[in-house]
């Protein structure tokens, strides 16, 4: 009886291990931002941005807790943000102004995982972004014998003051892993943070999607 029981207990301590598996490594990509904003009051302000496509790149680590489900988290760096262009025209006289907003975003997914089959899965989690610096740069030309360009180094404005440094983003994924580690990965991170700190009750919003690349080092 008692090698009965000891036998049950190492193939019980044998399956644990098979289920609990922790592995790491590095990815990176390229992200297409979008930044909402609704100023609450003139519809004229209720738009979207045009996308701007900038990429991401940092580490991540994931623990399979069965062969179905696991947990993962990641420490990623992305200049996110949009651009916009007006351009206007009366007669012979040409207007157009181009705005750059960048966002230096700190990010930290955090997801739960389900896995279809042994190297495809599916997510579904948080992002935590920290914006750790805001900048604007508007250009403003014209046919007329000189360009307008603002003030303030090349057009570039500090904005931080007036944006928040949270931003939360729910986000769906999918991942495709091959079986000597190296994967790939999509997902869209919707924003929900409010980013304005202006005080004028108007909303901004920062979503992005990402797709990339990356290598899972440890394992069985």
């Amino acid at each position: 009886m008692k090698k009965i029981l000891l036998l049950a207990a190492v193939a019980v301590m044998g399956m644990s291990v098979t289920a609990q598996e922790f592995r790491f490594g590095p990815k990176a990509g390229f992200a297409m931002s979008t930044i909402k904003v609704d100023d609450k009051q003139d519809d004229l302000y209720k738009r979207e941005m045009d996308p701007k496509y900038t990429f991401y790149i940092g580490g991540m680590a994931e623990y399979k807790i069965s062969d179905k489900f696991g947990l993962q988290g990641e420490v990623l760096y992305s200049p996110l943000g949009a651009k916009e262009r007006i351009e206007e025209s009366e007669g012979d006289v040409y207007f157009g102004e181009q705005t750059k907003v960048t966002f230096g975003t700190l990010l930290v997914p955090v997801s739960a995982k389900y896995f279809i089959s042994e190297g495809f899965s599916v997510a579904a989690g948080v992002n935590f972004g920290i914006i750790l610096t805001a900048k604007q740069k508007t250009v403003i030309g014209t046919n007329l014998p000189v360009d307008i360009e603002i003030e303030g180094g090349e057009g570039e404005q500090d904005i931080k003051d007036d944006i928040k440094s949270l931003n939360l983003a729910p986000f769906v994924g999918v991942e495709y892993m091959l079986e000597n580690g190296l994967f790939f990965d999509a997902r869209y991170n919707l924003g929900v943070s409010n980013l304005s700190n202006d005080g004028s009750g108007g909303k901004i919003t920062n979503s992005f999607a990402q797709i990339g690349v990356g290598f899972k080092f440890g394992g069985n």
